[in-house]
């Protein structure tokens, strides 16, 4: 048992950057966790954590020891949820990541009636539109818009994602309408900045039966989805958005959608689940739960 409580108490520390942060996740003092690291250096003879003032640091030989600590505790978690999955209700911590804009607006909502089906779950919903890494953050869902990149992860489409050009009509009676592709060039695009950002990949069209993603740009980037929205609404420029998002702007008249000849086939929108062949109970009841509602609101 104190093997495992230095192994995990590692980990955390590793992940989450500092003994506190660890600490506050595990619900014990900082002392506790600073206890058991310093133990599992003694029993293993080596330095795994250099402890400057403001920051942590691994040593080659902690580095090593991460990615096996994390591969064992992975392990032990889905043994032991192979055995108890059948007599058990889903209980635990689940840490679920999902886009800023479409987490506030789509799985927030869905939150209190989970913890009430399932009071045993605990969920902590992080909000943002940076690409997190599940396996090295600890995360047990993610919930993404747009085709599944990373191979060594499983994807659940849980809908499908219509993206559209959209802009003000202030903005078209300033600048005028595209009304081809290689309009964009010229155009005044609100771009999607940060890693992974659209400026970088283009806007996916339909051009002669092909997907085609052409380059933008414009004055104006924003790694916030709600900026790059108001932006729009401002009359400041095109802007290539989910339809979840702009619906009602454009059943009201404030958003009108442009190009629409060349709208590109819907993605989907999933939830990726790091690779294992069993995951906790959980994970799976919430994925259901999402794909469940996702079925009746898109």
């Amino acid at each position: 048992m104190d093997r495992f409580k230095q192994m995990s108490s590692f980990v955390a520390v590793a992940t989450l950057g500092s003994l506190s942060a660890a600490a506050r996740d595990e619900g014990v003092t900082p002392a506790i966790i600073g206890r058991r690291i310093d133990a599992l250096e003694a029993r293993l003879g080596v330095k795994l954590l250099v402890r400057a003032t403001r920051r942590l640091s691994l040593t080659a030989e902690g580095e090593t020891f991460l990615v096996e600590s994390q591969r064992i505790l992975r392990d032990l978690e889905t043994t032991e949820g192979m055995v108890a999955q059948g007599s058990r209700r889903p209980s635990g911590r689940l840490r679920v990541s999902a886009p800023a804009g479409f987490g506030r607006r789509h799985v927030a909502p869905l939150l209190p009636a989970f913890a009430r089906a399932w009071p045993d779950v605990h969920v902590a919903l992080e909000l943002s539109d940076r690409l997190v890494d599940l396996v090295e953050e600890r995360f047990d869902c993610a919930v993404r818009i747009g085709d599944l990149v990373d191979s060594s992860l499983i994807g659940i489409r849980l809908a499908d994602n219509q993206r559209v050009v959209v802009a003000a009509p202030t903005y078209l009676a300033r600048r005028g309408c595209p009304r081809t592709v290689a309009d964009l060039a010229h155009a005044d695009c609100l771009t999607f900045g940060g890693a992974g950002g659209n400026q970088a990949r283009g806007w996916l069209f339909s051009v002669k039966g092909q997907t085609v993603a052409q380059r933008v740009s414009g004055a104006l980037e924003c790694s916030d989805g709600s900026v790059l929205h108001e932006w729009t609404l401002q009359g400041l420029g095109l802007s290539w958005r989910s339809m979840w998002e702009v619906r009602d702007d454009l059943a009201q008249g404030r958003l009108v959608t442009v190009l629409d000849e060349f709208r590109a086939p819907p993605n989907g929108i999933f939830a990726i689940l790091p690779e294992r062949k069993h995951l906790p109970l959980r994970t799976r009841v919430f994925v259901d739960w999402l794909r469940d509602s996702f079925a009746r609101d898109f």
